[in-house]
């Protein structure tokens, strides 16, 4: 599975950003697909994860309610709308497909996206 991240970029404090998860391959709807964010110097950090179906979703602390991720197996595309963004939520944010437990850790996916920068100004 070949994942490409897009919708990254620049946004105000309190603005929006829908960021995409492009996945190639015809078992898209077999993975967890989840969003992890990372800053230099620190850990890579878990965001959100949606199971195959899209019925059950998991988030990092505090996110649930200004984030939410969604997928769509007909288009192979997992999202990650984030609302009421603050400056620290900047990040580069990666998408990741696996099949694995404990999908609030990198060790349960198998593949990654390149990133894609988020920058929210204050």
């Amino acid at each position: 599975v070949q994942l490409q991240a897009s919708g990254g970029g620049l946004v105000q404090a309190g603005g929006s950003l829908r960021l995409s998860c492009a996945a190639s391959g015809r078992s898209f709807s077999t993975y967890i697909m989840g969003w992890f964010r990372q800053v230099p110097g620190k850990e890579r950090e878990f965001v959100a994860a949606i199971n195959y179906s899209g019925g059950r979703t998991w988030y990092g602390d505090s996110l649930k309610g200004r984030f939410a991720i969604s997928r769509d197996n007909a288009k192979n595309t997992a999202y990650l709308q984030m609302n009421s963004l603050k400056p620290e939520d900047t990040a580069v944010y990666y998408c990741a497909a696996g099949r694995g437990f404990a999908v609030a850790t990198v060790r349960a996916y198998d593949y990654w996206g390149q990133g894609t920068l988020v920058t929210v100004s204050s």
